[in-house]
């Protein structure tokens, strides 16, 4: 209890106090990155945080600015979201000396764990291998594969190629054939995939098309189509995020298979800034793995989350 003028009142605690927290989120490169920044601000606005939100359109050195001015301005917690893993070091450090929480969000980088409070992600190699196990049952352990890979140096992109490549290295007749970033990005993914397609004989060379995002996936059905084959048929494709574009593009026969990335991590980063708060321990990795989804559920799932 604490008295003021005379009365006395409750002390409150610090779950009951609203907090100010800064979002450092990469950009909008994808409809998943859309959904998760939507998720996490309307998170914020049902608890009542104060979001101090910042875009920084693919830019680690936007970001690095952004996570200065949310030190400067003494914030309870920072959401960061990295582009990519390395050269995080220095600014981490001036916001551990400062007391603030950092919650990586989505992503992980390569520094000293000591300087982040936890990171709320899917384990990105387990869905890379979850990609490959399923692509190996699909053709028999016997593919040509062409990869699309995310942002170069981001910790999706590094971990879903090592977890795919761990599978596929135990199946003689799977290799990859064909592999570039595309970005994360739809357009990226067309221009790769096009690539791709008049190096390799027109595509007859490719099996399936890996992409570590759905909107690069979704590029490349573009490409396929428009270089006259049939995706799904003549080219399996298998993908991850699980956004409702490709449901649809399920539905209409045009891919395969993809898995979940749960977008909604605002309630556990939140959750874990509070638990800090209290003094409380904070696991240093909280996982958000969702399933994989094929045709069979395609047309449903796609109503729920259009």
């Amino acid at each position: 209890m604490a008295a003021v003028a005379g009365i006395t009142l409750p002390l409150l605690s610090v779950s009951a106090l609203a907090l100010t927290i800064g979002f450092s989120q990469i950009g909008s490169e994808s409809g998943w990155r859309t959904s998760e920044t939507e998720s996490i601000k309307a998170e914020a606005q049902r608890r009542g945080i104060d979001l101090k939100f910042s875009d920084a359109q693919q830019k680690q050195e936007n970001q690095i600015k952004a996570l200065r001015s949310f030190i400067a301005q003494g914030v309870d917690g920072i959401l960061l979201a990295p582009v990519v893993e390395t050269g995080w070091d220095q600014v981490l450090k001036e916001a551990n000396r400062a007391k603030i929480p950092v919650v990586l969000i989505d992503r992980g980088v390569d520094s000293d764990p000591s300087l982040y409070l936890t990171k709320v992600a899917s384990d990105f190699k387990e869905e890379g291998a979850l990609a490959a196990s399923w692509l190996a049952a699909r053709t028999n352990g016997k593919c040509d594969i062409a990869e699309l890979q995310g942002t170069v140096g981001s910790s999706a992109a590094i971990d879903r190629k090592s977890g795919f490549d761990s599978v596929i290295s135990n199946f003689p007749n799977m290799k990859i054939i064909r592999s570039q970033s595309g970005d994360f990005t739809r357009a990226g993914g067309k221009e790769v995939m096009e690539s791709f397609l008049k190096a390799e004989n027109g595509g007859k060379n490719i099996c399936a098309v890996f992409a570590h995002n759905d909107d690069m996936a979704l590029g490349a059905i573009l490409a396929i189509k428009e270089a006259g084959l049939k995706p799904s048929k003549d080219i399996i494709i298998v993908s991850i995020d699980a956004v409702p574009d490709i449901f649809k593009a399920m539905a209409d026969g045009e891919t395969n298979a993809t898995i979940e990335l749960n977008p909604h991590l605002g309630g556990p980063a939140f959750d874990a800034i509070n638990a800090s708060k209290k003094g409380e321990s904070v696991d240093k990795w909280i996982k958000a793995n969702g399933p994989l989804y094929l045709p069979d559920t395609a047309a449903e799932e796609y109503q729920k989350r259009k």
